[in-house]
């Protein structure tokens, strides 16, 4: 003797809809990504990698003629106002201006330029025209953008920051 059991439609089977969660929960997943990626900004990619890449050298350049010089500067915050104290091999730095980079590790929209001008041999001044807090990368650079003093840095600074140009081996 045979039974014969009835089942339901296709549409009440429990195992049917177990096994659908799983591609149907990965369709909402990448459509929720693919939403997100086409609607947020990659600052940190860029288009000219090539440049950069050649910019790069010119970099090393600078880096090596502030070495060459004995480069040696004391940057102190004020408040919004920052001093400069520029030293080489040959004493006080003769420069009419100086710029300050400010560059913020992550959001490149908070980037900052200072100019410097000269009060005194060896002696710049510059002001900022926000408060800047948080951790920064700094680049100082001369008006002709032959020499470069880089570095990292936490702001505000009470006690100022001493930067000196980095040694390059010569070979």
């Amino acid at each position: 003797m045979t039974t014969e059991t009835q089942t339901g439609p296709w549409y009440r089977q429990p195992w049917l809809w177990f096994l659908l969660m799983f591609p149907a929960a990965s369709i909402v997943y990448c459509a929720i990504a693919i939403t997100v990626s086409l609607n947020m900004d990659n600052s940190l990619v860029t288009d000219d990698w090539s440049k950069q890449g050649r910019g790069i050298n010119m970099s090393i350049a600078r880096d090596e003629k502030a070495a060459n010089l004995s480069m040696e500067a004391q940057i102190d915050f004020n408040k919004r106002n920052v001093t400069i104290n520029l030293n080489t091999a040959d004493g006080p730095a003769d420069f009419p201006y100086l710029v300050l980079n400010l560059f913020h590790p992550t959001l490149s929209g908070q980037d900052r330029i200072v100019q410097f001008k000269q009060i005194a041999p060896g002696k710049f001044v510059g002001q900022l025209h926000e408060d800047i807090k948080g951790r920064w990368y700094y680049d100082l650079r001369g008006p002709a953008n032959e020499w470069r003093l880089k570095g990292e840095t936490q702001l505000p600074s009470k006690s100022g920051i001493t930067v000196k140009a980095a040694e390059y081996a010569q070979g």
